[in-house]
């Protein structure tokens, strides 16, 4: 009966998936409101997430030859102004300083939003010969947007995420980097968040206010909603002749740069909430989670079986599995429920018997499925089990994607898709008056362009008109 009460505490996501979502984020203790408008503040259990994801991150980018840096999170209003798409697409959301120190400022100070402006003006000081380049930095930071509808990790004024920017002395240079970082970050997703994903080209009109081009990166939440979990952007020579990037090359000439940028966020947690939970509350690919694995002493009051807990969460903590042991006076049950809420992939439960007969049950989160093993080299079973949990996540997670995931060929088939929890592939001309429709009509947008699928019918899926340059298309309703 306890189980069953602790589990009500959970909207059914079914019914309600959005309140489902606030339930887990707040029960699993990721976060909790901040006391200003729109900002959250990330808790122990949360912020570990963020730190594994940053950790697992962090290692390919220096791998791949990126550096990190800091830029100021003020920025003279002055400097957003040079490049106009780009202030124009991101002045609703902009925080201003207008006053410190009890005076009035000369000259009001942007709150980062994003931070092309304040590092192409430094770039602009530091790049001066081809022997510069390239420039491959990363910052990892906070930014602030002033949204007006706001919700835990997907979309809130504040938030932590990595931005990179590099620059380069040719066009192909940059687009390698641009589409190098997209594969990396779908690799990544697929390889510790246990997330397929679509990735592909941004249409004009969603594309980055200020790119040439904008490639992103689509998952599939379980609700058949699309999230956005990670953007390129091309920047081509805009910033650059904004910002007076120039270098001399070694024909003897100056010419001016050519620019990336790319970026995931903590809206990644958002994302592993909802495409791998359940209605018990999380369930944590094993790479990402903060608690590999959790021990849990049952009738710990007989004599020897915290004992044994405590020297079993040792063995698995000296072979490098994040583990924790539960010896609080809480129920058996309490403490079952408790951390499979938490989603943490494993749990050892170690009894009189168990210890008796040189085993320990085992529970796993993803499957609930419960077994016992010998404790004789235990370290190593439990390090392969969680190798087959991360695989097994990601074949669930893909099968369930592409089991929602509908070729279309007319705007009736486009609703019964999207209506039915799915995605939609058309055929499309390119077209924003078909994009608008889509939009205003179904609610939903234009996610990326499947540019390597061969479109598999002439006429547009929207519109009906025949097409002339045809792509393929991923539409669906979006977070």
């Amino acid at each position: 009966m306890a189980e069953k009460q602790f589990v009500k505490e959970i909207a059914d996501m079914k019914a309600d998936f959005p309140q489902w979502y606030t339930d887990v984020v707040l029960k699993t203790e990721l976060v909790d409101y901040g006391p200003s408008k729109g900002t959250m503040v990330l808790r122990p259990y949360g912020y570990a997430i963020w730190e594994n994801l940053q950790h697992e991150l962090d290692s390919r980018f220096k791998k791949t030859g990126h550096q990190n840096v800091y830029f100021p999170l003020l920025i003279p209003e002055s400097l957003l102004k040079k490049e106009a798409e780009h202030v124009e697409g991101f002045a609703p959301e902009v925080a201003m300083v207008t006053v410190a120190g009890g005076e009035t400022l000369s000259e009001p100070l942007v709150v980062r939003p994003t931070s092309e402006t304040i590092i192409c003006s430094m770039y602009s000081k530091w790049v001066n010969s081809y022997r510069d380049l390239p420039l491959l930095y990363n910052q990892w930071a906070n930014v602030v947007r002033w949204e007006k509808t706001t919700r835990p990790f997907l979309r809130t004024s504040e938030f932590l995420w990595q931005e990179g920017h590099t620059v380069h002395a040719t066009e192909e240079e940059a687009m390698r980097e641009t589409l190098g970082m997209l594969y990396l970050y779908r690799d990544f997703a697929k390889e510790v968040l246990a997330l397929p994903t679509f990735i592909g080209r941004k249409s004009e009109k969603e594309k980055f206010a200020g790119a040439d081009a904008t490639y992103g990166m689509e998952a599939m939440m379980l609700d058949g909603k699309s999230l956005q979990a990670g953007t390129t952007h091309h920047f081509g020579q805009k910033f650059s002749k904004a910002y007076d990037i120039q270098f001399l090359d070694k024909d003897g000439k100056h010419k001016y740069v050519w620019q990336t940028s790319w970026g995931v966020s903590t809206r990644l947690i958002g994302a592993l909430i909802m495409a791998h939970g359940d209605q018990r509350g999380l369930v944590l690919p094993p790479r990402i989670a903060p608690v590999q694995a959790v021990v849990i002493p049952v009738a710990a009051h007989k004599e020897g079986v915290v004992d044994n807990a405590q020297k079993l969460v040792a063995r698995l903590e000296n072979v490098g599995i994040r583990v924790k042991g539960d010896f609080s006076d809480n129920s058996p049950g309490w403490k079952f429920n408790q951390w499979e809420m938490k989603g943490v992939p494993v749990r050892l439960e170690l009894g009189p018997k168990d210890i008796e007969q040189g085993m320990v049950t085992i529970v796993r989160r993803d499957t609930l499925e419960k077994f016992t093993l010998p404790l004789e080299n235990i370290e190593q079973s439990i390090i392969n089990l969680l190798g087959r949990i991360q695989c097994d996540m990601y074949e669930r997670s893909l099968a369930f994607r592409d089991a929602h995931v509908r070729t279309v060929h007319n705007m009736a088939e486009l609703k019964d898709a999207l209506d039915s929890g799915c995605f939609a592939k058309v055929v499309w001309d390119k077209d924003e008056n078909c994009e608008a429709e889509v939009k205003q009509q179904l609610q939903a947008t234009v996610r990326v362009m499947l540019e390597q699928e061969k479109p598999f019918q002439k006429q547009c899926s929207i519109c009906g008109k025949p097409c002339k340059n045809p792509v393929v298309a991923l539409i669906a309703r979006a977070y």
